[in-house]
């Protein structure tokens, strides 16, 4: 296969990501276009790259969805290839045979891969022709309650609904019992109509008790599958993954290689080129296994595969999809230590999680050693609503599990966010879990019993706190002048919503 060089790349993401994929390009030598929309017009990934194109308003279908607009700034910025990160477009074959068809370089798996594997059902009934274990249930879509039914008390209560084109946990339903099942099935069916403009919905049993584990696998253009080991993605509230670590503290070497090569195979079974992940359930007796889904992109976490094996992912996308053959094989990778990533969100979490946009009026990162933070803001960034809530992912490394979660504490005990709420309080609470301690959780863990008890408003700092933070704060600034944005609200949040001194890590006891 002829190499197929790239030297300019347009990102068709925002936000940390692409901030990601950017770096990854320079490192290359390769250089990088941005595109942005009016909400991020000061954003730093905007900053970050050698151009950037404004695309429209802030909202995703007038910007970051319209493919023609994505293609045209491609075209007239000179680009040879487009990276879609993740979210957005990047699991759309749609878009990546469009710029296929605009004669680019599509840094992503084939078309046909992402059809294959991007209905949940299609790609159920692909891995067990492929022999690859899932979960006992349908392979096709549900034709009517009565079907539900006799599937459901076939294959044994609790069962899960989920929508065929899902993911992000949008249109899931836990079904407990035959009575339940109507108002479930109507639920789950309008819940992805919404989100995913389709209705398909299948059933499968649900595996109590059990982990959420993923195997990140990498393909080349010239038949090279291998797997980077596994992250467990367990943590998760309203299925959606909150802390990462690598590898999974309860797999064996056994199960892990077991694991790895079912993932290469599945890769296999759709010619997957690229990076991609292979998501599974560990059940509780962390012995069987059986597939989820394939998620045919770059993972959020895919940083702590980095820190655990030395290989950096996106430089592999690229260079796999100039037609390069990965310079590695199996044998070569080995796990070393263990990493940890927090999803740093702008949420209150003594508030429901509820998003808090605002500006970030203060914001410094953590450092020291062993310490990453994929950031998409810097100080003076206006959080709009209109996005996912992630600002950044801190990533830390320890030699083992135990000196990861020190370093993690002591990573965000050190971050600074002036201006609004964040989760960071919650990973601060976590961290002290006696079970999380132990690594006995599962993906159930979360409970709203667990979130009610230690993150309910009752265990928020008093205002008084936040006044003394906000005073901490701008007595050790003495001399820099408060932005205009940051003297006055008639709700009194100048004072509540500087958010995070060294005073507001204490959880109240």
């Amino acid at each position: 296969m002829t190499v197929r060089p790239i030297r300019r790349v347009l990102v068709a993401n925002r936000g940390e990501i692409a901030v990601r994929v950017i770096r990854g390009c320079h490192e290359e030598g390769i250089e990088a276009v941005a595109v942005y929309s009016d909400a991020d017009v000061d954003a730093l990934h905007v900053r970050s790259a050698d151009e950037a194109v404004h695309l429209g308003p802030p909202p995703s279908n007038q910007s970051y969805l319209v493919v023609e607009k994505i293609l045209e700034a491609a075209r007239s910025t000179g680009c040879d290839a487009i990276h879609p990160g993740y979210g957005f477009l990047s699991e759309n074959a749609k878009f990546a045979q469009a710029v296929i068809d605009a004669g680019l370089i599509w840094i992503g798996p084939p078309p046909s891969a992402i059809d294959s594997m991007g209905s949940k059902t299609g790609a159920r009934q692909r891995m067990h022709a492929a022999q690859v274990p899932i979960v006992p249930g349908t392979l096709e879509a549900l034709s009517d309650l009565a079907e539900a039914r006799r599937i459901a008390i076939d294959i044994g209560f609790p069962v899960m609904l989920k929508a065929a084109a899902g993911g992000g946990g949008k249109g899931m339903r836990r079904v407990d019992d035959v009575g339940s099942l109507d108002a479930a099935l109507a639920a789950a069916q309008s819940e992805a109509k919404k989100s995913f403009s389709d209705d398909a919905v299948y059933v499968e049993r649900l595996v109590e008790g059990a982990r959420h584990v993923e195997i990140q696998v990498l393909a080349d253009q010239h038949g090279n599958v291998v797997h980077l080991f596994e992250r467990d993605c367990s943590v998760q509230r309203r299925h959606q993954k909150v802390v990462e670590e690598a590898p999974c503290p309860v797999l064996s070497p056994e199960v892990r290689a077991a694991m790895g090569a079912v993932a290469c195979r599945a890769a296999a079974a759709v010619n997957y080129v690229g990076a991609g992940t292979c998501e599974f359930l560990l059940a509780a007796n962390h012995t069987d296994f059986y597939f989820l889904e394939m998620n045919t992109r770059l993972q959020v976490e895919h940083p702590i595969t980095e820190m655990i094996t030395g290989i950096d992912l996106v430089r592999a996308q690229l260079r796999v999809a100039a037609g390069h053959p990965l310079d590695f094989k199996q044998e070569d990778l080995t796990i070393r230590g263990h990493a940890i990533e927090c999803r740093i969100y702008a949420e209150d979490p003594y508030a429901g999680f509820r998003p808090s946009p605002g500006k970030l009026v203060g914001y410094k990162e953590p450092a020291g050693p062993f310490v990453r933070v994929d950031s998409g803001v810097d100080e003076g960034f206006e959080v709009p609503i209109t996005y996912d809530p992630m600002l950044a992912k801190l990533v830390v490394w320890g030699r083992d599990r135990t000196e990861a979660i020190s370093r993690a504490t002591r990573a965000l005990h050190d971050y600074r966010v002036v201006g609004i709420p964040t989760s960071i309080p919650f990973f601060l609470t976590l961290f002290k879990d006696p079970d999380f301690l132990a690594a006995n959780y599962h993906t159930g863990f979360l409970t709203q019993e667990w979130l009610d008890a230690n993150m309910g408003t009752a265990r928020a700092p008093s205002d008084e706190a936040f006044i003394a933070a906000a005073i901490a704060r701008f007595e050790a600034d003495k001399g820099r002048k408060a932005p205009a944005s940051d003297a006055s609200d008639d709700s009194g949040s100048a004072w509540s919503r500087t958010f995070r001194w060294k005073a507001t890590h204490r959880r109240p006891s």
